[in-house]
């Protein structure tokens, strides 16, 4: 099972310095951070698109581009990149051009996002929120597929026949679909034989289960090679060096982060309770020394029979210097434990 990191680029919406010196702070410490994880042997990073004054990463290929001439093999993914307000050809060759850079560790990850900030940025309807998924996802699948691609759709003006450059290393780029629960999107995944990646940052995750499940039936419905259907999940977690320590530690910026958007949303104001509870061994948080959070990650891999593991523990104003402990501790303790439990 591949292992790795998220992460949405959190910076402060309101800095005493400055915007821009705050985004230039925040994302250095990124490529440190992305840096660490490849040093520690750990599989993947991701990056999520935003387009809000809490998150500096708007353009996740560009600063994947930076990691890439930092790093020598963790694979460089997008986490997400939101589609339906972008031209797919563009991302296409944004990635591909990443994937030169990398010498093959580029990877899309598509979704919708979990803001919507994007739609009336770009200019989109929100009426026509699915619409644009499906359409752009069609695309973008097409353009890996062939070097001149005919196509159209309901949503951008049609390709008939242009070629689309650079194109990637790999011979075929990675395209993995995330989700955040809904079972639509699943069967879709599933149906179109791409890899799943599945958002568990609430309630106890052995709910998800019947998604993992309905995800490979429509898979092998669908006549997909069951060997090919991947997948992953992504969720919010800590690692220090005592349990106490990691709790402690990431209580503070995540709940700030949570509450400040569930304010925006509607929800309630989440305190230690909520989080003791939801960090528990049934909870959706992986926080913890290095011993419990492996046992976590293997216990959870039975369940799903996951192929990824991805932790978002750069959350908020975590500080950089208890993030870069917490990758330490991820690469050198916690993914040996997981790769001895889980070697037949």
């Amino acid at each position: 099972m591949e292992l790795g990191l998220y992460t949405f680029a959190d910076v402060n919406p309101n800095p005493e310095a400055g915007k821009g010196p705050e985004g230039a702070r925040r994302l250095k410490e990124l490529l440190e951070e992305i840096e660490l994880a490849d040093q520690v042997g750990l599989d993947v990073f991701g990056l999520g698109e935003h387009h809000r004054a809490d998150y500096a990463a708007s353009a996740p290929a560009v600063i994947l581009a930076a990691a890439a001439a930092r790093t020598k093999t963790i694979r460089l993914t997008s986490a997400v990149s939101v589609i339906s307000s972008d031209d797919p050809v563009r991302v296409f060759q944004q990635f591909a051009t990443l994937d030169l850079l990398s010498q093959g560790r580029a990877e899309i990850m598509a979704g919708r996002g979990s803001f919507i900030e994007s739609f009336p940025l770009f200019g989109y309807d929100l009426s026509h929120y699915d619409q644009l998924f499906a359409d752009r996802l069609d695309l973008l699948l097409k353009l890996r597929e062939s070097e001149t691609v005919h196509w159209e759709g309901s949503t951008r003006a049609p390709l008939s026949g242009q070629g689309v450059y650079p194109r990637p290393y790999q011979a075929e780029l990675p395209v993995w679909i995330a989700v955040g629960g809904t079972p639509q999107s699943v069967a879709r995944a599933g149906y179109l034989g791409l890899p799943l990646a599945i958002a568990i940052i609430g309630g106890e995750p052995r709910r998800f289960a019947p998604l993992f499940e309905l995800y490979r039936e429509q898979g092998r419905r669908a006549g997909h090679d069951p060997a090919k259907l991947k997948c992953s999940i992504n969720v919010h977690g800590f690692i220090a060096d005592t349990m106490e320590q990691a709790a402690d530690q990431y209580y503070g910026p995540h709940t700030e982060v949570m509450n400040r958007i569930g304010a925006e949303r509607g929800w309630g104001p989440g305190g230690r309770r909520e989080y003791d509870m939801t960090r528990g061994p049934d909870g959706a948080y992986f926080i913890g020394d290095p011993e419990s959070v492996a046992e976590k990650i293997v216990r959870h891999h039975r369940l799903f029979g996951n192929d990824r593991f991805l932790l978002q523990m750069a959350i908020g104003p975590m500080p950089h210097s208890q993030i870069m402990r917490g990758i330490e501790l991820y690469g050198t303790k916690v993914a040996p434990l997981v790769r001895k439990a889980l070697t037949p």
